[in-house]
């Protein structure tokens, strides 16, 4: 009986690890942070507000242009990413909304260092000029 349950698990644990190998979505995000629409317009007092925000919270290890390297990003276990990717820019605003509100691993969660919602949407907005 045993065996019948180990097997399911070791070969769902080997898709997780190919879908990660191979770019697949390996962070979730609750469907209602997927579908979630971003309330703040973009606009060059919004993307400056995320950029100052970025500069404070997010360089040090995503680095200034969102490219990973930060100065940090060396001692991290986990990839910092690079978010001038078609992959990261092709996720939704609802999600990076919530990866960055929630966080995992080495990404802390920005609840409490970010507490006004409506600076996080200023976040997503500058973290989409990444991709220009």
């Amino acid at each position: 009986m045993k065996i019948k349950i180990l097997i399911p698990a070791i070969l769902l644990g080997l898709g997780f690890m190919l879908a990660s190998f191979q770019g697949g979505s390996d962070w979730p995000v609750p469907e209602k942070y997927q579908k979630m629409k971003n309330p703040v317009a973009t606009s060059k007092a919004s993307v400056d507000q995320g950029a100052a925000l970025w500069k404070l919270h997010c360089k040090s290890c995503h680095g200034k242009d969102g490219l990973g390297d930060g100065p940090k990003a060396a001692q991290l276990d986990t990839p910092a990413g690079d978010f001038s990717t078609k992959a990261f820019q092709k996720q939704t605003d609802g999600a990076l909304f919530y990866k960055t509100l929630e966080g995992r691993d080495d990404m802390p969660s920005f609840k409490k260092k970010i507490p006004d919602q409506e600076d996080l949407w200023h976040l997503v907005n500058f973290m989409r000029t990444m991709g220009e």
